[in-house]
């Protein structure tokens, strides 16, 4: 019987010695993912950066190009002003979801949202080769912090037009409500995604701009759909994504009205 008894109490006392360990090292974990959580923000931050950069030196380069048509250099100044107001906006709404605050959403109407974001763009898709379709009605709103939804709406069509480069296709955005949501859907015609692509497409640091098959201008991230999903997310909303090789991709988000 006592032989028993210590074996018990020594199965305890190495059960506890167990627990504490455990323990420890579910706290270093949460230690590490909380580094983790910091740098995948900075990553995504530098990303957003990177896009709205790309415009502003657009407006630059047309204003000292053409320092003799005033109309024109006050034109591109004042888009200027404009885009940085916006990267502005965009800075405060993501370092206030990095911290976890809450944001206002609002009623905006998404067609007015969207034309801003091909304007801040100052880019003719035509040029690419690239038909641009939108069909949105007029009187469409979505309830939603306004600048987060153009972040996701902006890396969805960086992404399709960079699916059609070099050859071209055609970009829709289109949008319609139902009595308790709004869907919306970025496609393209562009190089699709690979079946065993589909299933990681919005984990971060997953990137098919890497390989090599891509006449992308630049390499991903893998941070754009992860951030898109998350923005979603925090609107109690969903995205997926349907494509097929060759044929080009399809992207639906769905957001919630409110009750």
């Amino acid at each position: 019987m006592t032989s028993i008894i210590e074996k018990r109490v020594s199965l305890h006392k190495r059960l506890g010695e167990h627990q504490q360990q455990n323990n420890a090292l579910k706290s270093q974990i949460a230690q590490l993912q909380a580094l983790a959580n910091i740098g995948t923000v900075t990553h995504m931050i530098a990303h957003e950066i990177n896009n709205l950069l790309t415009p502003l030196a657009n407006y630059a380069a047309l204003a000292l190009n053409n320092p003799d048509d005033k109309s024109l250099v006050e034109k591109a100044l004042e888009k200027t002003v404009q885009s940085c107001e916006r990267a502005s906006k965009i800075m405060e709404s993501m370092l206030a979801m990095a911290d976890g605050e809450r944001q206002e959403k609002k009623n905006a109407r998404l067609i007015a949202l969207v034309e801003e974001i091909f304007t801040c763009l100052c880019r003719d898709f035509a040029k690419d080769g690239i038909t641009v379709k939108i069909r949105i009605p007029e009187d469409l709103t979505v309830w939603a912090v306004p600048v987060q939804i153009q972040q996701v709406l902006m890396n969805l069509i960086f992404n399709a037009r960079d699916a059609m480069l070099p050859r071209g296709g055609i970009l829709s955005v289109k949008a319609r409500e139902s009595s308790d949501a709004v869907q919306i859907e970025v496609a393209d015609t562009g190089c699709g995604i690979e079946p065993g692509d589909l299933k990681n497409i919005f984990e971060s640091f997953f990137t098919t701009k890497t390989d090599g098959k891509r006449p992308s201008e630049h390499s991903g991230s893998g941070l754009g759909l992860a951030f898109c999903k998350k923005i979603v997310d925090a609107h109690g909303g969903c995205i997926s994504v349907e494509s097929k090789p060759a044929e080009g991709s399809t992207f639906a988000i769905t957001l919630p009205k409110p009750q």
